[in-house]
């Protein structure tokens, strides 16, 4: 007897799946706007952070329009095809991982940094301020931050994992996250976190560093993830 594989799903994932079916059954005709994050929390008893995890997703794979203000609306033109609905981590599940791993991470990294290493943050730190834009130079260096801050930890492994775990931030979902929800002066409310971050390395303080990344990103999370208004 053969047996199917399970697939081990997301709640996200589940949540697009749904929306996904109820689509096809006509539920909810082409051009017609879903029901508002906040409706759709409550029908399905999840969080509103994982129905705007599906809603993007939705829209990724074409079955949605996200309209900035207006609400969201399945497309005139539906998919042929089944698309993945689904990245291997969601940017909640990422962002709280983050938290965990890279706190620890600021906290070796101010016991353990060179300082030549801590040198170097400070000018990485310099240049953040002066790029008051959510451009490219500013994601280069906001990169730059993290992996140095990994770097000073003196263990490779943890190396490795603080860039792997930047990476995760290249999927469409993320991508998508930030499009439509980061905020367009992300760059200057960030400011005063990493500086926080850098004066509690510098200052060789392993658990104001731990508080002040963990702060970091949280803040992150809430401009991902607050209500649109």
């Amino acid at each position: 007897m053969s047996l199917p594989t399970l697939k081990s799903e997301r709640l996200y994932q589940k949540i697009s799946n749904l929306l996904i079916e109820r689509i096809k059954e006509g539920q909810f005709a082409c051009g017609q706007a879903l029901p508002s994050e906040r409706d759709l929390s409550k029908q399905l008893g999840v969080s509103r952070s994982s129905v705007r995890e599906a809603l993007i997703v939705l829209e990724i794979s074409g079955w949605v329009e996200i309209r900035t203000g207006n609400g969201v609306f399945v497309c005139d033109v539906l998919p042929a095809a089944e698309k993945s609905s689904g990245e291997d981590a969601g940017v909640e599940e990422l962002l709280r991982a983050r938290e965990v791993v890279e706190g620890e991470i600021a906290a070796l990294a101010a016991l353990n940094g060179s300082e030549q290493q801590l040198a170097e943050l400070a000018r990485v730190m310099a240049d953040m301020e002066r790029e008051t834009s959510d451009n490219i130079e500013f994601h280069a260096l906001d990169k730059r931050f993290h992996l140095l801050i990994g770097e000073m930890t003196g263990n490779t492994v943890l190396t490795d994992i603080a860039e792997y775990l930047w990476n995760k931030r290249y999927s469409p979902l993320f991508i998508h996250f930030e499009t439509y929800y980061a905020g367009r002066d992300i760059s200057v409310d960030m400011a005063n976190d990493h500086k926080n971050i850098v004066d509690a390395i510098v200052a060789r303080d392993g658990r104001s560093a731990r508080k002040a990344m963990q702060l970091h990103l949280r803040h992150v999370y809430t401009s991902l993830f607050s209500p649109m208004r």
